[in-house]
């Protein structure tokens, strides 16, 4: 999220007495957004943030984690996440009535009486303790999976470093990247080939690399929504690829990726992966 757009779109719909009823900050790929500028602006206005920090944990902030900032955090343990619980995840908040409702609205929204009895409409969203048990079990090992996906992230570095056109994503100076995911840009004309070329080649390979999140205000079901900026968005998305990251790779696994992508490089753009003449 782009501090300066948040601040001049929160001005401009203030004037005109529509404020936003909340500002959802969303921390990518494993680092924090640059959380000061928004909380201040949002601050001034008495706007909520809920940080989306579903990406995030194990990442800091100025010394502080990332989902805690906010009115409320949200973190996911969905399977391909840092730790996970195959599903589900976390809501955090130092506001004790908003986790007390939220509890209740997790559990059918069930007033406290005798019978089955509803006041409000809810849901069932609750984790089974089985599950949560998994969950907490896997905390104690955080940080081994953070440092096992900053060594992926450096292995990347290392290896595809100095390939003409290929740039990873920066770590923030006000804080810690986990490198939940290794992503880079590709620029087609520097490197003789595009992302999309990259992540076919992979594919044939039997290596699952995906793009960069598609934006937004590019996603059908929001057409015709307003939309501010979006630009560097569609650049990323269009340039981007997410690399194999996850925390169990071993070093010949990582080497198989950077492979494909050497030989792609070598290759240029179009080919089929047999017309490489290397073992996959």
């Amino acid at each position: 999220m782009d501090p300066l757009l948040l601040a001049e779109t929160v001005e401009r719909k203030a004037r005109q007495g529509k404020p936003p009823k909340a500002v959802v900050p969303v921390h990518l790929y494993g680092q924090s957004v640059d959380l000061d500028p928004i909380l201040t602006i949002c601050k001034h206005y008495d706007i909520p943030v809920i940080e989306d920090a579903a990406e995030a944990l194990g990442a800091s902030y100025k010394g502080r984690a990332p989902g805690t900032f906010g009115k409320a955090g949200v973190f996911s343990f969905n399977g391909n996440k840092i730790i996970t619980t195959s599903g589900g995840g976390m809501l955090v908040s130092d506001d004790g009535e908003l986790i007390a409702h939220a509890r209740k609205l997790a559990t059918q929204a069930r007033d406290p009486a005798p019978h089955y009895q509803h006041s409000e409409i809810g849901y069932n969203y609750r984790m089974s303790n089985v599950l949560a048990g998994i969950g907490r079990g896997q905390l104690q090992v955080l940080e081994e999976r953070v440092q096992a996906r900053r060594r992926n992230f450096d292995f990347y570095v290392e290896t595809l470093g100095e390939l003409p056109g290929i740039n990873f994503m920066p770590e923030s100076t006000w804080g810690r990247h986990t490198r939940w995911l290794s992503c880079i840009t590709v620029n087609e004309e520097a490197f003789g080939a595009s992302r999309e070329d990259i992540r076919l080649a992979l594919e044939a390979a039997n290596i699952e690399a995906r793009p960069l999140w598609k934006p937004m205000h590019l996603q059908p079901v929001f057409a015709g929504c307003e939309c501010v900026g979006g630009r560097l968005a569609e650049q990323l998305f269009a340039q981007g690829l997410c690399l194999p990251s996850g925390s169990n790779l071993a070093e010949d696994d990582l080497a198989r990726v950077v492979h494909v992508i050497q030989c792609v490089h070598r290759i240029g753009a179009g080919k089929p992966l047999a017309a490489m003449r290397v073992p996959f």
